[in-house]
């Protein structure tokens, strides 16, 4: 699916996509991200999966020493470059399956807003290379959609499908935390039986945590192996 974002929705098209949010929707992005600053420190070398054009990293800078964000989206990064005025952060064009970084590079690898299904990847491969980049006692971020927050995340897409952004939603198709629209996109969500499954086939202890009924956090801890 990362695909899709690279194609079809990237740079201003995407940013369009926060404009039509509603203001449930507001808080659960502003949320997710309050979440994420109260999990770092000053000194902290934070890494952003699937940046954007850097709506998250931008915040997360005003907290942690340095931030990088990587993406497929030649366009979202462009326009990410800009937003950044005053250079804060690095923004590559990478593969979150397959990263240059070395090991152990950064104090906390942060993959929010459904990236663990939305990426469209083998999502057990993609946790184990963020805690391949990810120094020992670092910590990993990735977040889903909690089912509480299903009519809004519907209502959401298709606000984006009438601005002409994506395709219609499909509502025959879409249900049960997945949605689907005429145009390709499909995106589900993780449960906290999910998450617990990826974590036990790395031998990694998570923690699941829900905010604002709207976003469902897993946080593994590199070198805490599970019980």
């Amino acid at each position: 699916m990362s695909g899709y974002y690279a194609k079809h929705l990237a740079g201003r098209r995407l940013q369009r996509c926060y404009e039509v949010a509603s203001p449930r929707v507001q808080r659960y992005l502003e949320m997710e991200i309050e979440y994420v600053i109260g999990r770092l420190q000053r000194r902290d070398r934070v890494l952003e999966l699937g940046c954007g054009y850097g709506r998250v990293a931008l915040r997360l800078a005003e907290v942690a020493e340095s931030v990088a964000g990587i993406d497929m989206a030649a366009e979202s990064l462009a326009l990410a470059r800009r937003l950044d005025a005053d250079g804060r952060c690095e923004f590559r064009e990478m593969d979150a399956l397959s990263m240059t970084y070395r090991d152990d590079q950064f104090d906390v690898v942060v993959c929010i807003q459904n990236g663990i299904c939305a990426f469209g990847q083998d999502p057990i491969a993609l946790f184990r290379e963020a805690l391949r980049v990810t120094r020992p006692s670092g910590r990993v971020l990735f977040s889903t959609y909690t089912d509480h927050f299903w009519p809004d995340r519907l209502a959401w897409f298709e606000a984006q499908a009438a601005a002409g952004l994506m395709g219609p939603v499909d509502r025959r198709r879409s249900g049960d935390g997945v949605i689907v629209c005429e145009d390709g996109f499909r995106s589900g969500r993780a449960t906290p039986e999910d998450f617990h499954a990826i974590c036990a086939a790395l031998g990694v202890s998570g923690t699941i945590v829900e905010v604002d009924q709207s976003s469902l956090f897993c946080e593994v801890v590199k070198g805490e192996v599970a019980a």
